[in-house]
């Protein structure tokens, strides 16, 4: 969750490195830090965002070669100076940042003390590094073998990049769980958590594997095993421009990848959606597909946005299909030791393809001998490595924490997945495959269509945007775009935001229903209208707040809501692709109108590469 850029070569280091900060701020910005070597190792850092860090160290003399920079995520310790990456080893030579959890500290930290060991923030990071410290001073190696020694002792996720006073040509890195990619220049190494701070300076790019150790020269990349073993890196070429990291003269990159969502569609459809010769092409599950249309069961593992996109694929695979499908919360499926047998599948969908609690969970049911198709948006990640077969969904880099174009991307795949999966079992008639062929085609249009709303949807969220409470109600393929909209109004507003299946209202949300109270309801025209519309007048007969996401052309809600939004008509296993735009922009706005940074709202950050 945190993010961490290293440099080392011929251009000056810090403002290489404080760029790539910057880019990385999504990833956590409760504080930020460099260390260099300018006459001695030289270190700063400050709480908040990077722009504090800037400033403070504005007038500084940051010549170097070589810098190490972070930008945190708080998890032990509260976010202040003393706890902001990088830390110092008790003789002050070494320095250290760090991506991840120590689980063990504890125990770790009371053995150093019992050796003199003093400490100077309450996090996990500063206990690692007196721990190398200590290994290197009482066997006599080198930093590297210390470092070696010591984690296999550690217990916890970890990237780590080293900076070492009495060596100030070299940096040393080492994965596990956390991702970490090294930038590959003519005479200089880039390091950070994604690729974004690289891009600027080069394509080739080598992505470390786990419990490996990089040791990185300005000129020299040597990976090895953590028995070290020289392991070969593999160079790959990086299918990112610098535009899809910059804002574009949007005033948020939230606003900006919600309005890039007809491309991004586009792009996870194309080359595989030829509507027109009435085909579907997905490569990435060929080799695999005697097995899949054999599964006698579907679990789809993700958490958060991801977890909404699971459930609306749920319903899409399960009609498509007549497979089973279970969605489970990755956080909880991989402790409840699940019933996992040979041959299931399990479809583990990850925005980053770096989360955590997704990570450990397809590990396991891969141990068992489960199938894993991923879903995930980087190219290159550790999900997308671990799994058999899988799609990548082609949203282009997302900056903004609260996830907008690989939601919509993520339904647009997963649709994909399960028509593929249908026509390979004979599961579905030509006719419905070539309809919803159709509908997919023209999804990004009315996408681009339901945008033009935006001027709208900033009305209504001006009028509600003092409310203290949201529900959001949806039935079938539109429940699951409920709890999406309720997510983002909590995650970018900060209201409280409850998404329900509307026939459960009855069932307890409707003791909050009075005259104060917004809901939300997703209204499009379904095999469940007639319940909707039954829904809505038991709210207006307690005096709800109805705003209402319907149909174009629908004449039947209009009357009793109190703001309608219309979307394009669409067959209502698509539907939620469109449905969930307008939702998008309500929170969207809600945030800005309120004065919030929705972009990094608090206590938020991408990847979550933590537990």
């Amino acid at each position: 969750m945190c993010g961490i850029v290293a440099y080392i070569g011929q251009r000056e280091a810090y403002p290489v490195v404080l760029k790539g900060l910057k880019r990385l701020e999504y990833r956590g910005y409760d504080s930020a830090g460099v260390a260099i070597i300018n006459n001695g190792l030289q270190v700063y850092k400050r709480k908040d965002k990077v722009a504090a860090l800037e400033e403070y160290v504005a007038g500084k003399d940051m010549r170097s070669h070589i810098a190490i920079g972070h930008t945190r995520w708080a998890t032990h310790g509260e976010p202040c100076d003393r706890n902001a990456h990088p830390h110092k080893s008790g003789d002050g030579k070494l320095a250290m940042i760090h991506n991840g959890i120590i689980e063990n500290y504890v125990q770790l930290k009371q053995e150093l003390l019992k050796k003199g060991h003093e400490f100077t923030s309450d996090t996990d990071t500063e206990v690692l590094l007196h721990f190398i410290e200590e290994i290197k001073k009482q066997n006599q190696c080198s930093l590297e073998e210390a470092l070696r020694i010591a984690l296999k002792r550690v217990v916890g996720a970890y990237v780590i990049v080293l900076l070492d006073e009495d060596n100030p040509d070299t940096l040393i890195a080492a994965r596990k769980g956390s991702p970490l990619v090294i930038g590959v220049g003519k005479g200089e190494h880039f390091l950070a958590s994604d690729a974004s701070p690289i891009i600027e300076y080069t394509k080739e790019v080598v992505y470390v594997n786990d419990y490996e150790i990089a040791i990185i020269k300005a000129d020299e990349l040597i990976l090895k095993n953590i028995s070290n073993e020289r392991q070969t890196p593999y160079v790959q070429k990086l299918d990112l421009e610098l535009a899809a990291i910059e804002k574009g003269g949007y005033d948020h990159f939230m606003l900006k990848e919600i309005f890039e969502q007809p491309q991004t569609i586009f792009d996870s459809l194309r080359g595989r959606l030829d509507a027109k010769n009435g085909t579907l092409t997905m490569g990435g599950m060929r080799e695999y597909g005697e097995a899949l249309q054999n599964a006698k069961r579907i679990v789809i593992v993700a958490c958060g946005t991801s977890w909404h996109a699971g459930l609306v694929a749920e319903y899409m695979i399960e009609e498509l299909c007549r497979i089973p499908v279970e969605v489970e919360y990755a956080s909880e499926f991989r402790y409840r030791n699940p019933v996992i047998g040979e041959g299931d599948v399990i479809i583990a969908v990850s925005q980053s393809g770096e989360t955590a609690d997704t990570l450990v969970a397809i590990e396991s049911a891969k141990e068992k001998g489960a199938i894993i198709l991923g879903v995930c948006n980087v190219v290159g990640s550790s999900i997308a490595r671990l799994s058999h077969a899988g799609a990548y969904t082609h949203a282009g880099p997302e900056i903004g924490v609260a996830s907008t174009k690989a939601f919509t991307a993520q339904l647009a795949v997963l649709c994909l997945i399960g028509l593929k999966l249908a026509e390979d079992k004979g599961t579905i008639t030509q006719q419905r495959f070539q309809h919803l062929l159709d509908e997919l085609d023209q999804i990004p249009d009315k996408v681009a269509t339901a945008l033009k709303l935006d001027d709208q949807v900033k009305k209504i969220a001006d009028k509600y945007k003092d409310a203290r409470d949201f529900l959001y109600l949806g039935r079938g393929y539109n429940f699951p775009v409920a709890l999406e909209g309720a997510l983002k109004l909590k995650e970018i507003s900060y209201i409280h935001a409850e998404g329900y299946p509307a026939a459960e209202m009855k069932h307890g949300p409707i003791a909050l229903v009075d005259e104060n109270l917004p809901v939300v309801i997703v209204a499009t025209k379904d095999s469940y209208y007639e319940k909707v519309v039954s829904n809505i007048q038991e709210i207006k007969a307690r005096k709800g707040k109805v705003i209402a996401v319907v149909t174009e052309g629908d004449t039947t809600i209009p009357p009793m809501a109190d703001d309608v939004i219309f979307v394009p008509a669409a067959d209502e296993l698509v539907a939620p692709i469109i449905s969930v735009i307008p939702l998008q922009l309500l929170a969207y706005h809600i945030g800005v109108l309120k004065g919030f940074d929705v972009d990094k709202p608090r206590n938020l950050a991408k990847s979550v590469t933590v537990e």
